[in-house]
């Protein structure tokens, strides 16, 4: 008779370890994956910036598990000379995308989402996120090809309730000026982080006097300037572009006559007809589709905070509901903060789950 309980002994032991080994194993972990899209909408940029674009994706820890699973998508757009390695691992902060989402879920703070980080790194710094003939359809590659090529490839849900779009400064300029041109029809929520370039007046350009005669060597040159000037050759790249005039193909809104500046019509409408503040009556419909909008700014962030307050009241007057908050900072030192604490939660809140 020992022999014939033997089996059943070590079928029972057997089950034990494995229910022992189950109860111990580890829990489904989240991935940081790099998918390289090939941007139609940017080849044969005047630049010579690859089309071949990087795009870091979070995958959240329930994605390799649960397979039957779809997820919403944030879209996260970074900033000026910077890629989208700022989201996974901040030099001035303690701050990575994926230790962040993994504890804001971990903690019920957050739903599960995919978080994708495309490269929208250029020869001169930074795309703007916009059309341009000159430097390529960096909207239509982020709007069109991006979301297309995620949808393609993950668990996502394929609707516009469910995706979301924010950034941080040149990339929160990008969450507002992509997110009213596709909003409702692409995007159902955005989240602007101490945004660059919301509203430029011609009190702005003449307060920059200085500056002009240097730019303006700089077009006539073809050597891109230094910073804290190079961001606005690529604003001029974005915004008014210039094919017949090589190497840096831009046309700028104000010249320097006689020792003194002068606005250029001609292409200053070009920038204003692209600044958040101008647009919104145009885009007043499309934003009122949005399910949700925000904006934030640190109150010590001279350099756009003034405009970012003309960019909320516009946005009362026009009957569109958003929130705007200010925090105690500067344009950098609270980027991770701000994502913790703010724009994470804010989408897990917004966005449509399955």
């Amino acid at each position: 008779s020992m022999t014939r309980r033997q089996p059943v002994v070590l079928a029972l032991a057997l089950m034990c370890a494995a229910s022992f080994v189950g109860a111990q194993s580890p829990p489904p972990r989240s991935r940081l994956v790099e998918d390289t899209i090939r941007a139609r909408s940017l080849a044969g940029n005047l630049y010579g910036d690859s089309p071949n674009r990087i795009a870091v994706v979070y995958l959240p820890p329930s994605y390799s598990s649960n397979t039957a699973r779809r997820y919403p998508v944030i879209y996260l757009l970074h900033g000026f000379d910077v890629g989208p390695r700022q989201w996974e691992r901040m030099t001035t902060q303690t701050f990575g995308i994926q230790p962040a989402m993994d504890s804001l879920i971990a903690s019920g703070v957050v739903r599960e989402m995919i978080v994708v980080m495309p490269d929208a790194q250029t020869r001169l710094g930074g795309s703007f996120y916009t059309n341009s003939t000159a430097a390529g359809n960096w909207d239509d590659f982020i709007a069109k090809e991006l979301v297309t090529f995620i949808d393609g490839k993950y668990r996502t849900v394929a609707r516009p309730e469910s995706r979301g779009l924010a950034g941080h400064s040149m990339g929160g300029y990008g969450a507002l000026t992509i997110g009213m041109r596709h909003a409702g029809a692409v995007f159902g929520a955005v989240y602007s982080m101490s945004a660059c370039c919301t509203r430029m007046t011609r009190e702005d350009g003449l307060a920059m006097q200085s500056v002009w005669p240097a730019l303006a060597a700089s077009v006539a040159t073809g050597v891109p300037p230094a910073a804290p000037l190079k961001p606005l050759i690529a604003l001029a790249a974005a915004l008014s572009p210039d094919t017949m005039r090589p190497p840096l193909f831009v046309d700028l809104p104000f010249a320097a006559v006689d020792g003194h500046v002068v606005v250029i019509d001609s292409v200053f409408n070009r920038w204003i007809a692209n600044t958040p503040y101008d647009m919104l009556s145009r885009y007043r419909d499309e934003l009122r589709r949005l399910r949700g909008l925000a904006l934030d700014v640190g109150t010590r962030d001279q350099e756009v905070l003034p405009a970012l307050v003309q960019m909320d009241s516009a946005l009362t007057r026009a009957g569109i509901a958003h929130t705007f908050e200010t925090f105690d900072g500067g344009h950098v030192d609270h980027i991770g903060v701000r994502l913790t604490g703010a724009v994470l939660p804010f989408f897990s809140r917004t966005l449509m789950f399955p």
